[in-house]
């Protein structure tokens, strides 16, 4: 192994919604860019399955591909880099996290690499991250030709164990010579936690996680 620490020797990990934003995003983001009725009438669409979630009878996954299904279905790529441009430069400013901002911004001033490791999608998370000067992006990732989105996912959705799954593959990418860097890792809900095992120090909704 490798005793020379590489450059950016030290990683922060970070979840998105409710971490580094006050809330969910995905719902903004749906009802910015497709309107407010076009939005209430996804919903009522998608209202069998997200019912079913709620009382357990369905998993995470097969909800949420549901809903992106719905939602994304015949979408061009160009319309809808551009409502991802429009909502991150007008929308998340305000839906930002002072607190998890504020330790983003402090990694990032260590010279530590900066990841998000989120569920939500790629096609306005790429954006936030490159806002937000984000070193890389984690997350579920929409099926895409050149042209148009299929509304499938092309990735398993990124939450619980998929989390360290996609961060175990891009340590190995980032750091092919076998360095193992410590790992910081900051999330809000039970979808986080997998991640936070995983990580050197952890917080969970702004506290040293686990508690002591």
């Amino acid at each position: 192994m490798n005793t020379e620490m590489p450059s950016g020797s030290v990683v922060a990990a970070f979840d998105f919604d409710g971490t580094l934003t006050r809330r969910d995003t995905l719902g903004p983001f749906l009802a910015y860019s497709l309107g407010r009725w076009r939005y209430l009438w996804l919903l009522v669409r998608c209202s069998p399955w997200l019912i079913a979630y709620v009382f357990g009878l369905i998993n995470n996954h097969l909800a949420k591909a549901k809903l992106l299904h719905l939602a994304m279905a015949g979408k061009s790529r160009q319309l809808v880099q551009g409502w991802a441009q429009s909502f991150i430069q007008e929308r998340l400013p305000a839906l930002l996290n002072d607190w998890g901002l504020k330790q983003l911004r402090h990694h990032q001033q260590l010279g530590h690499v900066c990841i998000i490791v989120s569920a939500s999608p790629g096609f306005y998370l790429h954006e936030a991250g490159r806002f937000l000067s984000i070193d890389t992006v984690l997350c579920t990732e929409m099926e895409v030709d050149s042209t148009t989105y299929s509304g499938r996912m092309s990735t398993p959705n990124c939450h619980g164990p998929e989390k360290v799954a996609r961060l175990r593959q891009w340590l190995l990418a980032r750091y092919p010579d076998g360095f193992s860097p410590p790992i910081h890792a900051y999330g809000d809900s039970k979808g986080d936690l997998p991640m936070l095992e995983f990580a050197s120090r952890a917080w969970y909704r702004e506290h040293p996680w686990p508690f002591s």
